[in-house]
């Protein structure tokens, strides 16, 4: 096989990624024969020069943490979404080597609520306050009308959140972790938190609960998510917003659409079976 065409995702730390699964897997569904992508891992300070190494070969790039915000100052042009949240997860190069940042995360998760038939909710709540709530907040200024509240730990995370809320136009009203477990009353909770943060949680499942998105993929499911399933609510997880997320990567680094959805996400299915078994 001649390689013509190479992207990669690139991140500290990287092992875990299933991007390489997602990616791949459409690269085969789409017959790109001569297309690679690979994992990488790269720190804040080593990504300049990573970036300068590369050649007109490269087609894109996917980021993770803590790349999502470094990357910035290193791009020719950056996104109006990626802007609004200060957060690039792909890179595109362009035919005449420009750089161009943008963040799927967002129409990510736009993207897998609608497939669960939420396109339109009156009030949300979000648990925690990362990088990841604040594409979360993006998220919900397209599809809620009302009020999000945002629980969090401390009281510049919970200005940060109100912050975000003002920049992106969306009300948001912030409570403190100790009172997490009234979130779970929203018709819609966006769980951003690291793996074990929501477990005490998953006793405060109303009897019918609205719809979870929670963004882990691995563990899965978390205690939360399959409290809440076995309420009847609508659960999301986190290979939900990996798998729509890496289809407009694909599609914008390939200039290939629609991107293999089922395919990426067999395969991703797939790949988690494999590390639980």
């Amino acid at each position: 096989m001649t390689v013509r065409h190479r992207a990669a995702v690139l991140g500290s730390p990287i092992a875990h990624s299933l991007s390489p699964v997602l990616h791949r897997a459409a690269y085969a569904a789409l017959g790109l024969t001569d297309w690679t992508y690979e994992r990488f891992e790269v720190d804040e300070a080593a990504l300049p020069g990573f970036l300068d190494r590369l050649d007109d070969s490269w087609a894109g790039l996917s980021l993770t943490m803590p790349l999502k915000r470094a990357v910035i100052g290193l791009l020719d042009e950056v996104s109006a979404t990626a802007a609004a949240v200060e957060a690039v997860n792909t890179v595109v190069f362009t035919g005449d080597g420009r750089r161009v940042g943008d963040n799927t995360d967002i129409p990510g998760l736009v993207a897998a609520l609608r497939e669960h038939g939420i396109g339109e909710v009156d009030s949300a709540a979000v648990l925690g306050a990362g990088a990841t709530a604040s594409s979360a907040l993006a998220a919900l200024a397209r599809v809620c009308t009302g009020e999000v509240t945002a629980y969090v730990r401390g009281a510049e995370r919970a200005a940060q959140m109100r912050g975000w809320g003002e920049r992106l136009g969306v009300a948001v009203r912030t409570a403190d972790w100790s009172r997490a477990a009234e979130a779970l009353d929203a018709p819609l909770v966006i769980a951003t938190t690291p793996a074990g943060a929501t477990d005490a949680l998953a006793g405060a499942v109303p009897e019918r609960p609205g719809t979870l998105f929670d963004v882990l993929y691995e563990p899965w499911p978390t205690p939360l998510a399959t409290a809440w399933a076995a309420r009847g609510g609508s659960v999301l997880g986190g290979l939900d917003l990996l798998v729509h997320q890496a289809v407009l990567q694909v599609e914008r680094m390939t200039g290939r659409a629609p991107a293999p959805l089922a395919a990426m996400r067999a395969a991703g299915e797939a790949a988690l079976a494999a590390r639980a078994g």
